[in-house]
């Protein structure tokens, strides 16, 4: 019998385990055009939190008592359509479970990188997409630029870094702890900030950069945010593609700098990586270029098991996670 998690009661502040359910799901008939695939690999994302609450957004909420959904990568054990072999590896959006029955057009057979499999699900997947185009297009980062990226060891920041650098810019990155420290520098970061230590973000920063910065790529906000703004040169552009510190709380970030957009005519834009998805083409030509030069690193933190999953998603809110945090099924 297959099974999935879905959401038992709709979260107030920090999610909890009593939040979650295993349920069973009918292992009916392939229809037509469907392909049933053994999911090998689940992500785990902070964007999910968001689908916990009943309120209007880019994305439906999740259902309560429903198996929830998420990125997955898995291979087709039965098909009904001729694009799609039993034996293919493929991308899809039926994740938090086990088995999985969708059209064969939901899903996405992987590209031809050499990687293994869930790497699709992070750096060369919607993660990597996000910090990629995030950096190059909406932030319009070029050679030159100081760059600023708030939780720079995770999923999306690691691939900024890399990708900034790569592209000629200086980069400071921002994380918690000597051992996230570490490896952001062991990406090529020209500064670190770790953010847990007693020294104010907005000091620190200031400190990486003297003269100020050019683009900051936020997946955080709150103090990060601010401090970006306290330090963001003139036509600095801002690209902001999440708000981990407010998705449990609620509260309003206090951004005492933000009068500086003003004077420093400060560009500030939010984004989804979904505005991206008809060029992953060209995403997977550069990075690929990247991959194979040798130039690209990535980590992952992995969860053993279905019964895991909520463990993992709790654990993006805690600092669990060094690279890209993942679900072995």
């Amino acid at each position: 019998m297959a099974r999935a998690w879905s959401l038992k009661a709709r979260p107030q502040g920090m999610p909890k385990h009593t939040d979650f359910a295993m349920i069973d799901l009918d292992q009916s008939t392939l229809g037509a055009g469907e392909v049933r695939i053994a999911n090998r690999w689940l992500s785990v994302d902070p964007y999910m939190r968001g689908r916990m609450n009943d309120v209007k957004s880019y994305v439906p909420p999740f259902a309560l008592g429903e198996a929830m959904q998420g990125g997955a990568v898995g291979e087709v054990v039965d098909s009904n359509d001729d694009g799609i072999k039993v034996g293919d590896m493929v991308l899809h959006m039926a994740g938090w479970r086990d088995e999985a029955v969708v059209p064969a057009a939901q899903v996405q057979k992987l590209p031809a990188l050499d990687v293994p499999p869930q790497a699709f699900l992070g750096q060369l997947g919607m993660p990597g997409m996000t910090g990629y185009f995030g950096l190059l297009q909406v932030a319009e980062a070029k050679a030159g630029d100081t760059v600023f990226v708030s939780a720079a060891a995770g999923a999306v920041g690691s691939t900024v870094v890399q990708v900034a650098k790569a592209k000629g810019m200086t980069v400071i990155g921002s994380a918690g702890g000597a051992e996230k420290c570490a490896w952001v520098k062991s990406l090529g970061a020209d500064a670190v900030i770790d953010y847990k230590s007693d020294v104010p973000v907005v000091k620190a920063l200031g400190e990486a950069a003297p003269k100020g910065i050019d683009v900051y790529f936020d997946n955080v906000g709150g103090e990060h945010l601010d401090a970006a703004l306290a330090h963001a040169r003139m036509h600095a552009r801002f690209a902001v593609c999440g708000m981990i510190d407010v998705y449990n709380s609620g509260a309003a970030t206090q951004l005492k700098y933000l009068a500086r957009l003003i004077g420093n005519r400060v560009q500030i834009r939010g984004f989804i990586v979904s505005d991206y998805m008809n060029r992953a083409e060209e995403f997977y030509k550069d990075m690929g270029g990247m991959l194979a030069a040798g130039t690209l690193k990535r980590q992952e933190t992995v969860h053993e098991g279905l019964e895991t999953m909520p463990d993992a998603f709790l654990g993006l809110f805690s600092g669990g996670n060094t690279g890209k945090m993942l679900v072995k099924v």
